[in-house]
């Protein structure tokens, strides 16, 4: 159902049953697809592909190109997966020939005036709450929950199940399952609560614990604990991922609160 105030070009492809309201403008080479809504004011441009069942709220901007100098043009994307929400005023901008897209996940939350720049990876699941402001190249994997008003670094790596306080400043690698808190950004825990919600049973959080008190508890630096957590601990999902994390952080992981 579109309204006729609204302007949509005659090359985007548009499912029948998305609903646009008045004002949106699409712009060509968009696909949206089944279930979709469009709210008013919002801006859709080039290179946007977006999923099932999503509600765009107004003032939204899709899809605008990088906020980088060095982007010429090239044709790039942004990807939003099935029902997932973008709320009012949210700015996503497409991707540059480092990655050529910027993603977002399935069943993900973007509250209002978040910025997600070039060429960023955002997983399943994850919330951004207000004002969170990522720059070009990050990566949050799934279940991530950003705290309001938190500025993320380029090139930063957030992992699955982690929650970052509001207002915090992401300069570091945030390692799987944890809570981060503090200025500078350090290791609080680990994100238990989240856990539980999820299903994972006592045991396993008390493995993922034991993880952790190895990283930043036995004043072991980063090698080393990794190196008796492969030796002494039961290989699982969750000491994989942690170990595969650290070891693959370019930019180094966040530090524990001793040693800030």
């Amino acid at each position: 159902m579109n309204q006729p105030l609204s302007y949509i070009h005659p090359e985007a492809q548009i499912a029948d049953n998305v609903v646009i309201e008045p004002f949106a403008c699409i712009h060509k080479n968009v696909i949206i697809e089944e279930g979709t809504w469009i709210g008013s004011h919002v801006t859709i441009m080039e290179g946007a592909r977006i999923g099932k069942n999503c509600k765009i709220f107004p003032g939204a901007t899709i899809s605008s190109i990088p906020q980088d100098l060095k982007f010429a043009g090239e044709d790039t994307t942004v990807e939003i997966g099935d029902n997932t929400v973008i709320r009012e005023y949210v700015t996503i901008n497409r991707g540059t020939v480092e990655r050529y897209r910027t993603t977002i996940g399935k069943n993900s939350l973007l509250m209002a005036y978040v910025h997600v720049a070039h060429d960023c990876i955002i997983g399943d699941q994850c919330i951004l709450v207000n004002c969170v402001q990522m720059a070009g190249h990050v990566q949050v994997d799934d279940w991530a929950i950003i705290g309001g008003s938190s500025s993320i670094h380029q090139f930063v790596k957030i992992g699955c199940h982690v929650m970052i306080a509001g207002g915090s400043l992401v300069r570091k690698d945030v390692p799987p399952y944890t809570k981060a808190a503090r200025e500078p950004l350090c290791y609080t825990g680990i994100n238990s609560i989240g856990l539980r919600r999820r299903g994972y049973p006592n045991e396993k959080i008390n493995e993922i614990q034991e993880i952790y008190r190895q990283i930043y508890l036995k004043g072991l630096n980063n090698s080393k604990a990794l190196d008796v957590l492969e030796l002494e601990m039961t290989p699982s999902t969750e000491r994989d991922d942690i170990i595969n994390f650290i070891r693959n952080s370019d930019r180094g992981i966040m530090k524990g609160f001793n040693n800030v």
